[in-house]
Order: C-alpha cells, then structure tokens, then sequence
C-alpha cells in the first residue's frame, strides 16, 4: 500500500518515487519539503534528513535499484541506482541494512546527473 509520491529535485534533474506506507516513510513525510546537500558513493546517492527511526524488521542491505532507502545509523537518504564500493556483481549494496520506503518511478540511472555538494529537495508531488 502506498502512502504518498515524492519529487526529488537537483540542479540537473529530477525523479518522482512512490513510498509506502511504513513508519519511516510517515516520519519523512511529516519533515518534507528538505533541502540538503547531495553526496554520492559510487552509483548512490545519500543526504542527510532530519528524521529519527530505528532498523525496521524488514530492513535490507542489499536492494534493487532505485530503491528509496533511510540510513538509520547516518540519518539520510539512500538513492541507490547501480553499483556501490561494498557491492558484490552487479548488486547494489548499501553500507548497512537500511530501511526500504518505496521506489524511484522510471529509470533510477536518472540519478547519475547527481554530484557530490549539489544542492537537492524533497517534496510531496
């Protein structure tokens, strides 16, 4: 069950994502609009977000692309399109296990055109 769509919005582009209904994502929603600087480490992209949450059951470390994932430990967004430093194969492996929110609508490769220091904003669509 979806709990809203998100803009994720960057000097050189933007994506929508669908967020179900957990109680991270209620917790995002509840701050947004966020504007943040983006840092990226290979093919993810991850800011910081003011929203406390601890490891939810069904948190993962390694997802499919294009997954909107938070970072418990470092409190940011976690935008994985392709292959991370930790990645096994083709896989996208985040740090740690993460909390999974949702998934970016449409070709998560969109995210390349991100680069470390942009400025980025999420908002409800």
């Amino acid at each position: 069950m979806s709990l809203a769509r998100i803009r994720i919005s960057w000097p050189k582009g933007a994506a929508s994502a669908t967020l179900d209904d957990t109680l991270t994502a209620r917790a995002l929603v509840a701050t947004l609009p966020v504007k943040a600087k983006a840092q990226t480490w290979g093919e993810e992209v991850y800011f910081d977000i003011p929203v406390t949450a601890t490891l939810e059951r069904d948190a993962k470390q390694v997802v499919p692309p294009g997954s909107v994932c938070f970072w418990v430990e470092g409190g940011a967004l976690a935008l994985p399109w392709g292959r991370t430093p930790v990645s096994e194969g083709d896989e996208s492996r985040l740090v740690t296990r993460c909390n999974v929110l949702g998934t970016i609508d449409g070709d998560p490769r969109q995210l390349a055109s991100v680069r470390s220091g942009d400025g980025i904003t999420v908002s409800l669509e």
